[in-house]
């Protein structure tokens, strides 16, 4: 059942590479979404089958491989994958819905298509070398989407993307072999994550195989000092690219801290916690301080990320159940905000030719800039800012009452953050938004003070988006429920039920 959201849309590719020549870009595009929406319902589908009071891997599939050197193809999902398997359908349907007017179509569908599947393979896999396997099939595609459709610098940030994740994937690779050795039986090696045994290690050992995966997850979060790929690779990136990889692609380094340095090392976990927690204090602010100085609408939101995902950093430190429920929560939030922003920067490029905060005034103006856009926007800044109401606040929220109790100057450092986001996108929608309608300072170009409205079928994905994210801030059961078993699970403290603040 599980082999389907994987192995269906990278069949869909096949299938339009090999037949896609004699059709235009519309219809490749009709066909690549009528393949993303399939896969997405039967995730939809799948949520019938799966019971939220198990803390357990559900819907197992098991294969044999090649044993001898103990991949197995092992796919399981539980409350930490489902979510992120879900927001990954969603952003895809969304990413090809929004690619129009593509070259060579017959390339780039299949290439979206086939890091969808990459990444929900990721999520689900339950074998340390089924996971690597999937985590690296998304480096491809994702380098050759930058490299061929992106901006004017596309090769200099798709190769900087290609060495980063390179290293990082060297990194994850030397921890997983180092598992495997240590924690395998005496009579058969095996990368499965269930069957693993570390207890017996020395406490310096999993120290180091922690600190290779801190290093490799952290390249892909990105955690700072690590991340400067990620503003490069946004900036030149197409806005399906951007959506897809602030959403989805940045969640791999979390979601794969929290499986396996948190899951199966955690008394080395707790050991180097504070030092986890203080480095989720410096991406936080460095994120937003960086933020704040930015010009390019584009690279600001990049930079935002890097804070947001700081946030869930420090959830992972604390490492309570609560704490767990808010990092999954945080990843399911950052998605949806993120790919949110950078939607509607993408249309206010599209429509006024530049992302430059200095040379862009006014676009709220109901007769002849952008208003919906503008508003959007606002809903998308105050939604990543923490405003209640909204699922940024219960993400957030979550994570700084559960991470306070552990790391109290830590978390009231994160908590900054938050006023800070508020700061850099206020002045981002001051310049952009409000004041007389006009666009000056183009080279070669007359000042601008009339655009033409975005259609409806460009604004859609942005308002799907921004009713999901009002919905979850205001019901956020809804989805809390699919995590807290699993989290109570997986956390080294399991004194407090996570249920408890966010039902009672």
């Amino acid at each position: 059942m599980l082999s389907t959201l994987v192995w269906a849309p990278i069949a869909g590719a096949l299938l339009i590479v090999l037949v896609g020549a004699a059709l235009d870009t519309q219809q490749l595009r009709r066909i690549s979404l009528g393949i993303a929406i399939a896969t997405f319902g039967w995730a939809i589908f799948l949520i019938t089958k799966f019971d939220i009071s198990l803390s357990s891997i559900q819907l197992s599939e098991s294969l044999a491989w090649l044993d001898p050197i103990g991949l197995t193809y092992r796919l399981g999902v539980d409350g930490l994958s489902f979510p992120l398997v879900l927001m990954n359908g969603l952003l895809l349907i969304i990413a090809i819905y929004i690619s129009n007017d593509i070259q060579r179509p017959r390339l780039y569908f299949p290439l979206l298509l086939v890091l969808g599947g990459g990444v929900n393979g990721a999520f689900l896999a339950q074998n340390l070398l089924l996971f690597f396997l999937f985590f690296e099939v998304e480096l491809v595609p994702l380098y050759l989407l930058i490299a061929i459709w992106g901006g004017e610098k596309r090769g200099y940030a798709a190769t900087k993307f290609l060495i980063y994740t390179a290293i990082s994937g060297v990194l994850i690779l030397a921890a997983f072999f180092g598992m495997a050795f240590f924690g395998s039986s005496d009579t058969a090696f095996t990368f499965n994550y269930q069957d693993l045994n570390l207890e017996g290690v020395s406490t310096t050992t999993k120290g180091i195989l922690l600190i290779l995966l801190l290093l490799g997850f952290g390249i892909k979060i990105p955690i700072v000092p690590l991340h400067t790929w990620l503003p490069d690779a946004h900036v030149e990136a197409s806005t399906p690219v951007s959506t897809l990889l602030a959403g989805v692609l940045l969640k791999l380094g979390t979601y794969g801290l929290l499986r396996f340095g948190l899951g199966l090392l955690p008394e080395a976990w707790q050991a180097i916690a504070p030092f986890l927690a203080g480095w989720a204090v410096v991406s936080v602010i460095y994120g937003c301080l960086t933020a704040i100085t930015q010009t390019d609408m584009k690279k600001m939101v990049a930079y935002s990320s890097v804070g947001h995902m700081g946030y869930i950093l420090l959830a992972l430190a604390a490492a309570s159940p609560l704490s767990l429920v808010g990092a999954t929560f945080q990843m399911v939030s950052h998605g949806l905000i993120s790919a949110l922003l950078f939607i509607l920067v993408g249309i206010v490029y599209k429509k006024t030719g530049t992302r430059d905060i200095n040379s862009l005034n006014g676009l709220l103006n109901p007769e002849r800039g952008l208003p919906i856009t503008g508003s959007l926007m606002i809903l998308a800044a105050m939604a990543s800012a923490g405003t209640p109401g909204m699922i940024g606040f219960i993400a957030e929220f979550v994570i700084f009452r559960s991470s306070f109790a552990v790391f109290p100057i830590q978390t009231l450092l994160c908590m900054i953050g938050t006023g800070l986001t508020a700061v850099y996108f206020l002045i981002m929608i001051d310049r952009v938004f409000f004041g007389r309608l006009a666009v000056e300072k183009i080279a070669n170009q007359p000042p601008i003070s009339n655009f033409p409205f975005a259609k409806w079928q460009e604004k859609s994905p942005a308002i799907v988006l921004a009713l999901i994210i009002v919905f979850f801030g205001l019901i956020p059961n809804f989805a809390t429920k699919m995590i807290e078993s699993s989290a109570d699970a997986i956390a080294p403290n399991h004194t407090k039920p996570s249920h408890i603040a966010l039902v009672e």
